[in-house]
């Protein structure tokens, strides 16, 4: 456990889903689900005849540099994007790093890991959790901000996101989730012209591929020479290698943009669903525009373990720090599965005995 001012940092989703969580139905992780198609699990395991010989990533790192109009010296291949927080904050000299909050924990967790000392800029429910850039420190050399936000769901105006650039300063933009926003609007990703960015992307959200650790940054050759030292040697897997390189290919970014739409509509279903139930006292951070959604409730930890009781997983929300323990974190499911869960919800909330699980008969794996 990494607790830093009562927030366990190193708490993420999977853990409702483990062990005595493993039968419920998973609203927890932001793992798109029914993911990874059968194509790309073809392709990965095709990969595993070449397992004989030492990983080799240039294909890969040319294909998602090409993805995103860069030179390859401007790409680094990582296991997962919690590697590059890891990286990041063990090789690049900064003083003064600041977190913005609430937001994804591990970057925090990597830089105390490290021995920095770490600033919060925590943003407030009242301004709908948006960011104003007046509030980061002017003497912060390592900023670090998620777009869209895990786990408020805000996507911030790139042009915000950009105005955070200082000479001096690395601008890190975690856009894990970019990839499940439609036409990726306010992405930062593949832009040179913002002094000190540093993007981060993940393929494990979109394709389903957490257990393989699959991600890459972005950056400046200078600053991805310097996290490059910092790597182990072959630190990506020879399938992971082959992940990558499909997941950026013509066929993958349509599937991937289809998948976005079909997710902000069955986000707005969510949505409307938790809309509902306002008069229990429920209410949703809006607008969300990532795979999730943030809401406030009336004793969320009672909900919480009732909606297990009733077959559900949801991520708690107080491990986040500038939220409490009324929050909680839902991950956008199918109509049908988002439909049984609205009505475990209202039971959950409405502290009603339950008459059924409400477990539609398919349900995303649990993961």
């Amino acid at each position: 456990m990494h607790t830093t001012d009562g927030h366990d940092l190193r708490h993420h989703g999977d853990a409702e889903v483990r062990d005595d969580g493993s039968a419920l139905v998973d609203l927890a992780v932001n793992v798109r689900a029914d993911t990874p198609p059968e194509w790309l699990r073809a392709h990965v395991a095709a990969s595993l005849t070449g397992l004989a010989a030492y990983p080799d990533g240039r294909a890969a790192r040319a294909a998602v540099a090409a993805r995103h109009g860069l030179r390859a010296e401007r790409v680094l291949l990582t296991a997962g994007a919690a590697e590059a927080f890891v990286l990041l904050a063990r090789a690049l000299k900064v003083r003064r790093p600041v977190v913005v909050h609430p937001q994804f924990t591990e970057p925090e967790a990597a830089l105390r890991d490290a021995g920095h000392s770490v600033d919060r800029v925590l943003l407030r429910a009242s301004d709908g959790f948006r960011l104003d850039p007046a509030a980061v420190p002017e003497n912060a050399d390592l900023v670090v901000v998620g777009n869209p936000t895990n786990p408020t769901s805000v996507l911030h105006p790139a042009g915000t996101l950009a105005d955070l650039a200082r000479p001096g300063r690395f601008l890190v933009v975690d856009e894990a989730f970019m990839d499940a926003v439609p036409g990726e609007r306010e992405a930062l990703a593949g832009r040179t012209d913002v002094p000190g960015l540093v993007v981060l992307r993940s393929l494990t959200k979109t394709w389903g591929l957490a257990g393989l650790r699959i991600g890459y940054v972005l950056a400046a050759p200078d600053t991805i020479a310097a996290l490059e030292r910092a790597q182990p040697l072959w630190p990506v897997s020879t399938p992971a290698l082959a992940a990558a390189e499909a997941c950026v290919s013509p066929r993958a970014l349509a599937e991937a943009a289809h998948a976005a739409h079909r997710v902000a509509a069955d986000r707005a279903h969510l949505v409307a669903g938790l809309t509902e139930l306002a008069p229990s006292g429920l209410t949703v951070a809006q607008p969300a525009e990532g795979p999730f959604v943030l809401v406030r409730v009336p004793d969320a930890p009672a909900v919480r373990r009732r909606l297990r009781e009733l077959g559900w997983a949801v991520r708690r929300g107080d491990t986040f720090p500038g939220l409490d323990g009324e929050w909680l974190r839902l991950a956008v499911r199918d109509r049908a599965t988002t439909d049984a869960f609205v009505t475990a919800l209202r039971q959950a909330v409405t502290r009603t005995q339950p008459v059924s699980s409400g477990v539609p008969p398919r349900r995303p794996p649990a993961r």
